[in-house]
């Protein structure tokens, strides 16, 4: 194919034909892309080079115009376009064509176990960003939840690489089908907010190869993401986004990555060691990309001036540059150099309706008990969720997270939503749809955190209220007594110590007195459900005595609508838990070992911080743990139908190397309404040279049927599935010997197990 162009001034460079003043200029698609990389390349002077391996603006680097190339522009995500800035300055531009949906964070989407999710959230995603003339999204995440302390578990996909891993391919792909590249993050070991650019984390390559990088090695290996940003933290006492291991040895050379790696805003440290330890492009703000400064001084960047007059000194030659160029280029290609790069859409149906289904997909149903029922006669016993609306004529709404959106705050990943609809507002509309005459009140319970703005973004309704916390609780309280039914909409909310970069939860526990609120609502109504807006577990003392908890997540744009679909019954929650949901914070590894927040170091700005619980993270520690149970288990979540699952069985009995194995299970659906369940497959190697956890998963499948079907579920693992990584040998290893296949719903609910062999 081959395209016509028109240049208005100077020399202009596209594929090897030269054009001065209005003479055209042919664009030859069929010619290999490296072959037009290094034309280009040598085309290139040493100042264009330089140019763009850094930062111009907040989220900008320079293309090369004398040659064609576009300006390449990033923007966060991973859940929606942030809006515009200025171009030197946080403060918003002011667009009124930078609104976004808002999709569900990482945590939601990854409780949807469901991987055509994913795909649809990346292509979605990528539409948006193309509308926006973006580049690049700054996403998705995928460091593994460690503790339920770090502020931004709620970007991330869970603690476990093997569902991180299948939910973050089908979202890259999905995207990048777009022409808009993905930049997975943080690579690697981001699990504190806290002093984030002075932790130094101490891990043993086999808790690295097994726990905490699986998920990005598929997003490279297998999702052929075109970029990558390094974190903030340091590994082996070396900044993340220049560090050698991470990303010479193991990203590029063990991995093959042919993208871009790029600098967390700030990320970088140092000129030499970002030359030489595998970053790319340095992005960041004020004069050295850290520390505030003037404004417009991105030449002094590490990678700016400082590199240019190492290699004009002589130090250096321009092998380390020109191959960070060609990284650069090669995206250019991908991206904005696409010939059927196309306009994409803002905020169309198709997105909205991609944000709702993801929505309710991952809502988690956590618990849900029956209750003394007397409108069902005497002695009588009924569930409180799905709630029949038609038989009611008041229903009591509490709580601040009911009317406060949360698609801004917590950081970066903050955005301008087009709309957000708030579980007040979504209840209250399909309540009255369902039962035209019933009466939705509302009682806020509690004032939390007021401020509904972030970075010149501001939404919703006022939240100012002055009233004490004895006055609330008492009006809810009594609200609450005379409703047929209270629901809690409580939880976190974005803000500073709750889910939010930059600052980690100081404890588990609920804030701002929502304890001793639950405990006098559902004394006071028995009929009560609690829904938890957060991406994180919370400590639940009162849990005994609540009859439905509902993990909500926070879930964008469609946040009410998916929320009260759900409570309703309109829809049946499949959702299932990401990660372990710990009683007590104690009960968490990392905890337990005394093993975060890390140690400072005597004499130096370093922490260090040492993951003592090793491969054990998650389920792989309670199960360690005979005496302490999870509070909801890895794989957790209900159904308002009951599913049956019959007895496993293999396709062979003994498993060459080369070979694999089929494990098959017959699903009924024994309930009276439609629903999904997640058929999950665990791996227990019975007898092995190294220690290894009680079981891993290792395969799963989310099954739809309707009442009273059956459906055969297969899923299929080979050898890879049976290794573990033997940091002697710095390889995985399949140990001959007998393995079992464990079938089951949640990672405490294994229903059948069959043994094998490896040979």
């Amino acid at each position: 194919m081959i395209r016509k162009i028109t240049i208005t001034a100077g020399l202009l460079f596209m594929t090897g034909v030269l054009a001065i003043g209005q003479l055209p200029v042919y664009l030859d698609e069929t010619r290999p892309v490296e072959r037009r990389i290094e034309d280009a390349l040598s085309r290139m002077t040493l100042d264009e080079k330089i140019a763009v391996i850094h930062a111009q603006s907040k989220f900008s680097s320079p293309g090369v115009k004398r040659l064609g190339f576009p300006d390449f522009w990033t923007d966060d995500g991973p859940h929606g376009v942030r809006p515009d800035v200025l171009w030197d300055e946080w403060v918003q531009s002011g667009q009124s064509n930078d609104s976004c949906v808002a999709f569900p964070a990482l945590t939601c989407l990854a409780a949807t176990w469901n991987p055509s999710m994913a795909r649809i959230y990346g292509e979605s995603l990528g539409e948006e960003a193309l509308y926006r003339g973006k580049s690049m999204i700054l996403g998705p995440g995928v460091n593994i939840n460690r503790t339920p302390l770090n502020g931004r578990n709620f970007e991330y996909m869970g603690e476990d690489p093997l569902l991180a891993s299948r939910m973050v391919v089908p979202y890259i792909q999905g995207l990048q089908s777009k022409g808009v590249a993905a930049c997975v993050k943080h690579y690697a070991l981001n699990n504190d907010e806290n002093n984030r650019h002075q932790v130094n984390v101490i891990v043993s390559d086999r808790a690295l190869h097994e726990i905490y990088l699986p998920a990005f090695k598929a997003a490279i290996t297998e999702g052929k993401a075109w970029g990558i940003m390094g974190s903030y933290n340091l590994y082996q006492d070396q900044h993340n986004c220049h560090n050698a291991t991470l990303l010479n040895k193991i990203l590029k050379e063990d991995w093959k990555f042919d993208g871009i790696v790029v600098s967390d805003w700030g990320g970088c440290h140092n000129t030499e060691e970002a030359i030489n330890n595998g970053l790319d492009l340095e992005m960041g703000s004020w004069t050295d990309g850290l520390v505030m400064g003037a404004t417009n001084a991105y030449d002094k960047y590490y990678m700016a001036l400082p590199y240019k007059r190492l290699i004009q000194q002589g130090k250096y030659t321009t092998r380390e540059l020109d191959e960070k160029v060609r990284r650069m280029l090669r995206t250019f290609y991908r991206t904005t150099m696409r010939g059927d790069r196309q306009v994409g859409f803002l905020c169309s149906e198709s997105h909205y309706e991609a944000a709702l289904n993801i929505a309710q997909e991952g809502i988690v149903l956590l618990k849900n008990d029956p209750v003394a029922d007397p409108s069902k006669g005497k002695g009588a016993r009924s569930m409180v969720l799905p709630i029949d609306v038609t038989g009611m004529k008041r229903i009591l709404i509490v709580g601040e997270n009911a009317v406060k959106m949360m698609t801004v705050g917590g950081g970066s990943s903050s955005l301008k939503a087009q709309k957000e609809i708030l579980p007040l507002d979504g209840f209250a509309a399909l309540a009255r749809s369902l039962s035209p005459g019933i009466e939705v009140d509302f009682a806020r319970g509690y004032v939390g955190d007021t401020i509904q703005s972030y970075n010149g973004v501001t939404v919703g309704r006022s939240l100012y209220d002055i009233r004490p916390a004895d006055v609330l609780m008492d009006e809810a309280v009594r609200k609450a007594r005379e409703a047929d039914c209270v629901i809690m909409f409580g939880g976190l909310n974005k803000s500073n110590y709750q889910d939010c970069e930059g600052y980690d939860r100081k404890e588990m526990g609920l804030p701002y007195g929502q304890d001793e609120l639950i405990e006098a609502l559902v004394q006071a109504n028995p009929r009560f459900v609690f829904v938890n807006i957060s991406g994180n577990a919370v400590s639940m003392p009162w849990i005994d005595k609540v009859p439905a908890v509902v993990q909500g997540w926070f879930i964008g744009s469609e946040s009410g609508e998916a929320l009260a679909s759900v409570l309703t019954g309109q829809v049946n929650p499949s959702g299932k838990l990401p990660f372990t949901w710990y009683s007590k914070l104690e009960d968490c590894g990392a905890h337990a070992l005394n093993a975060y927040p890390g140690v400072w170091r005597e004499g130096h700005d370093i922490i260090d911080e040492e993951y003592k619980e090793d491969i054990y993270v998650g389920y792989r520690w309670t199960d360690r743990q005979k005496k302490s149970k999870p509070l909801f288990a890895f794989g957790h979540g209900l159904s308002y139908t009951t599913f049956e699952l019959g007895k496993v069985r293999s396709d062979r009995q003994t498993m060459k190397a080369d070979d694999e194995i089929t494990f098959t299970v017959s699903v009924t659906n024994t309930g009276s309404k439609a629903g999904s369940e997640v058929i999950q497959l665990y791996i227990s190697d019975l007898k092995s040279s190294l220690p290894r956890p009680v079981k891993e998963l290792k395969g799963f499948n989310k099954v739809y049927l309707e009442p009273g079907q059956t459906r055969e579920v297969s899923i299929t693992v080979d050898r890879e599935a049976l290794s573990y990584y033997d940091d002697s040998l710095e390889d995985w290893v399949a140990e001959p010997g007998a393995f079992e296949a464990l079938i089951g719903t949640a990672s405490d609910k294994v229903s059948s197990k069959v043994r094998f062999t490896l040979e």
